[in-house]
């Protein structure tokens, strides 16, 4: 742990403070990044799923997470579970083996790599000899047996990868035992699937790209059988009474072959479900349900990876965007939602907003709204159980919100490791969209094909991009709620626990202010419904400001006690009062020459993304195969979306600091609004404020005159400029906070009277803290007089992105806390920076420079956690608190017996064989001994 230390003697409270800081990355929420590999051990009733980055990722009951990462730059093919012990072995698109363990440590479970290999064929053969491309995980938990793109199978022991050279099963020596109608040597080359007998481990089935299957005696090593398929080969599957072998083909057939002495020479059953007249993708896997069902698997929709497992009570599926578990002991085959692999993506990521120590109220209120979105799940239990969840109960109960671009907002339970989707508000409804309300996979007509039914919840379309959300602020105990949009709307919400429709009223409120002379060259604003909105339980909105021009909205902040609404664009910002629905005041930051902040940033995909809009109308009427690759064009106009907002957010630049001409572009842009009661006018008499910071290094501060409670329904709110300060740099205002008499920022809106916060000191100095892209400057007010500062690296080009105020506890004393500022800049390093005395206390490298996005969607929280983006699905999270620390503590046992034969699991340790035998002696005594205590 990195400690700060000051010269002379340490008084106790300097030795309390060494033990604040501790950085860790500690889990990653959401969906795996581009998964290429799965496999679940029925025995550990673990889930593995492999990435193209190379990373294996372990699933058990809710919280029960693991991660490992290949040294190899290589994407993993194929994950399989050792049958009945704690490894797992991963192929990597190199055709490179690795073994893994999950060892306990200090009572703990921990995924190590122990062992790698590569398969080293005869001296120049080509390297289609030693492709792999099946693996088999025996059933004694001691063979691999691989199956190569040549052909050959490779039997090599584990888990000491040892090749046994003798036992392996040759082209040459198939082909000798294959009847002359086979010979042809092509149609025993690439082995496509290899398989287990369930009822004799002695027995294996090998399948030939081109259709010819062998049953093969390993013991023996001959061939017992051959089955005559002549269609291409897409998967087998040896049924549970080892009686029959299912073969799925390229033409969209399956066949069912009897097992038994001798060639098979026509199959039991053979059937296209669709017909040969009907297109149709070939099926991937099937088996038979308990309920002697017949389960075939189409990749329709999915391209690969489209990977599943039967578990004895529901069906698997990893497609490319997200895990669909699907209940087949329910009618209707409903999903079971998952408690943690959530496509969080479902519509694409545009803002976070993370909120700590949620009030139990609210809590349970929001709770409730999100269960009514969620009747048309299973009631079924998550049916993924391995493994022991040890981590402590969360202290405390937290919210994170994202917004999307699809203009919804969903909030997630962000207490623990796994994190959980809890509600869904959607915006969409208050406007007039070019959405089309019967495009609906569902909405089939009878007899139409093909006869399938939409599952999950990823869906890249987007009704309108100009709904996409961009700034959120929740107050968690007024139940308030202000979202805002790309096409600069602001919607004010009220929470409610019952359906109700109203009319939303509109304010249009105009940032320029009538100047003349410029020209708005950007989207246009979303039109509103003017008949009422029905809106079902949960954040109704009530209220929306729609601003001119419609830019996107870049700062947003709600004062639920003063029922005040700030918000900013590149053009400007304003003040509006929720309750009287009245505009405040209106201020224009524009520069005359700021001619780029007339465009707005949809302005160059208008276009394109109109144009895919109706063509992905066109594709879901039809429902016709080129859906994938629409939706790849989609993706494509939404990352140059992202890309244009990227350029509001203004992308780090490494360079050293140097004044800046307020002729650059974006100077008016409002990075930060904070609302203050504090000293403007004297040092005696403190006053409701309003501070806003822009991208030219400016800062505005409002004084505000709130009516009595008795007259705040009727008389206006107003508010007068109090002061305006210029930085010498005119470097971009990231952050404003307000230090009170003893230092400590201010508590947040209604906190105080919550009694969750002691009131602010009012009688000594209050402090402004601005915080700038390339310093922390302190000035005393009421005079606005500098006091300090602290400059951030000048020649690296460090620069703050993102700061926030957070608490930080001292993990060995429970009364000693202190606050601090947290810092990311566009290095990827976090700093806390010390209040109110601004001096840096640690510093840790957390984000790779180079990911531009990863530091753009960095938000902290309040007591020194944080989250970012390590991919379009994932949020990796990070604790700089010794105190507060969300990370997955889990233990996995190993199976003492193996469940299909009752005979102890090979252990790691060559003892603990011995020790399972042992264990079942002792156990059989004790039963003895119950029976019959004499």
């Amino acid at each position: 742990m990195k400690r700060f230390r000051r010269h002379g003697h340490e008084s106790h409270r300097d030795k309390l403070k060494q033990e604040l800081f501790q950085f860790n990355k500690t889990v990653e929420h959401g969906f795996p990044h581009q998964p290429s590999a799965l496999s679940y051990s029925p025995s550990l009733e673990l889930l593995a799923i492999g990435t193209r980055s190379g990373a294996i990722k372990l699933y058990g009951a809710p919280g029960v997470e693991f991660m490992g990462l290949h040294d190899e730059n290589a994407a993993v093919t194929q994950v399989h579970f050792l049958p009945n012990q704690v490894e797992l072995v991963t192929l990597l698109d190199d055709n490179s083996l690795h073994m893994w363990t999950l060892r306990a440590h200090q009572g703990l479970s921990e995924l190590l790599e122990i062992g790698r290999f590569t398969l080293t064929g005869p001296p120049g053969a080509p390297p289609s000899v030693t492709r792999v491309t099946a693996v088999l995980a025996h059933s004694s938990g001691e063979l691999l047996l691989l199956g190569t793109e040549g052909g050959h199978v490779f039997i090599v022991e584990v888990p000491g990868f040892r090749e046994l050279e003798e036992r392996n099963i040759s082209l040459d020596q198939m082909a000798s035992s294959v009847p002359d109608d086979y010979i042809g040597r092509r149609n025993l080359e690439h082995v496509e699937a290899l398989q287990e007998n369930p009822v004799n481990p002695d027995q294996v089935v090998i399948g030939y790209g081109r259709g010819l299957v062998v049953i093969w005696d390993l013991v023996k090593q001959c061939a017992l059988q051959h089955i005559p398929a002549t269609q291409q080969l897409e998967s087998v599957w040896w049924t549970e009474d080892g009686q029959h072998i299912l073969s799925s083909h390229s033409d969209g057939s399956y066949c069912r072959w009897i097992v038994g002495e001798g060639d098979v020479n026509e199959d039991e059953k053979s059937d296209i479900p669709y017909g040969k007249n009907k297109w149709c993708l070939p099926p991937v896997y099937m088996f038979f349900h308990h309920t002697c069902r017949l389960i075939i698997c189409y990749t329709f929709i999915f391209e690969p990876p489209f990977v599943l497992f039967r578990h004895p009570s529901a069906l698997v599926v990893l497609v490319e965007e997200e895990l669909v578990v699907i209940d087949l002991q329910t009618d209707g085959w409903p999903v079971i939602q998952t408690p943690y692999l959530v496509p969080l993506h479902s519509s694409a990521i545009t803002c976070s907003h993370h909120v700590s120590a949620i009030p139990l109220k609210l809590w349970e209120r929001v709770t409730a709204a999100g269960s009514l979105q969620k009747t048309h799940y299973s009631k079924k239990p998550w049916p993924i159980t391995g493994g022991q969840n040890l981590a402590p109960d969360p202290p405390q109960r937290d919210l994170l919100l994202t917004g999307h671009e699809d203009g919804t907002v969903r909030f997630w339970d962000a207490s623990g490791v796994c994190l959980n989707p809890m509600y869904k508000l959607s915006t969409a409804g208050v406007f007039h969209t070019d959405a089309d309300p019967n495009d609906n996979m569902n909405s089939g007509s009878e007899g139409e094909w093909p006869p399938f039914r939409k599952v999950g919840c990823f869906d890249p379309y987007s009704d309108d991009p100009r709904l996409g959300i961009q700034k959120i602020h929740l107050c968690k105990y007024s139940g308030y709620l202000t979202v805002a949009g790309t096409a600069g709307q602001i919607l004010v919400l009220e929470l409610n626990d019952e359906a109700a429709e109203q009319t939303v009223e509109a304010k249009i409120v105009d940032l320029l202010q009538g100047q003349e002379g410029f020209r708005w060259k950007g989207h246009t604003r979303l039109d509103m419904r003017e008949e009422p909105v029905l809106s079902p339980p949960g954040f109704q909105p009530f209220c929306l400001v729609q601003c001119q021009p419609p830019a996107v909205v870049t700062a947003l902040t709600l004062h639920s006690e003063w029922k005040l609404v700030a918000f900013g664009t590149s053009h400007g910002f304003g003040l509006f009062d929720y309750q009287q629905k009245n505009t405040v005041f209106v201020k224009c930051t524009l520069n005359p020459s700021d001619q780029l902040a007339m465009e707005g940033p949809l302005s160059r995909v208008k276009s394109i993304k109109k144009s895919l809009r109706q063509s992905f109308r066109r594709i879901r009427r039809s429902r016709v195969s080129l859906r994938k690759h629409h939706i790849n064009n989609l993706q494509e106009a939404n990352a140059r979306l992202e890309a244009e907002l990227a350029e509001m957010e203004l992308a780090p630049v490494q360079r050293k600091i140097e004044a800046r001409s307020s002729d650059d572009s974006f100077t008016g842009l409002v990075r930060t609004l904070y609302f203050a009661d504090t000293f403007l006018s004297d040092s005696a008499h403190n006053t409701p404020s309003l501070w806003a910071g822009t991208n030219g290094g400016c800062v505005f501060a409002y004084m505000l005159r709130l009516p009595n409670v008795e007259h705040r329904a009727d008389e206006p709110v107003t508010a007068q400029q109090a002061k305006e300060i210029q930085l010498m740099h005119r470097a971009p205002v990231v952050g404003i906070v307000i230090l009170d008499g003893h230092g400590v920022p201010l508590p947040e809106p209604l906190e105080v009277a919550h009694d969750l916060a002691r009131s602010p000191d009012m009688h000594g100095l209050h402090h402004l803290l601005v915080i700038s892209e390339e310093q922390f400057k302190v000035f005393t007010l009421p005079k606005v007089s500098a006091k300090m500062k602290l400059k951030l690296t000048a020649l690296d080009g460090s620069r703050v992105r993102r700061a926030g105020v957070a608490w930080f506890g001292s993990n060995r004393s429970e009364d000693y806390c202190e606050s601090g500022l947290v810092v990311l800049t566009n290095q990827g390093d976090l700093h806390v920076v010390s209040l109110p005395n601004v001096k840096m206390q640690v510093h840790y490298p957390c984000i790779r420079r180079e990911d531009v996005s990863g530091i753009a969607s960095c938000v902290f929280t309040k007591h020194g956690q944080g989250f970012y983006l390590i991919s379009p699905s994932e949020f990796e999270r990070f604790s700089l608190s010794t105190r507060h620390v969300v990370e997955p503590r889990s233990l996995v046992e190993v199976p003492l017996y193996s469940a299909s034969s009752n005979q102890c699991s090979s252990q790691p340790d060559g003892n603990v064989l011995d020790m399972c035998c042992l264990v079942g002696v002792l156990q059989e005594i004790q039963k003895s001994l119950e029976a019959d205590p004499s």
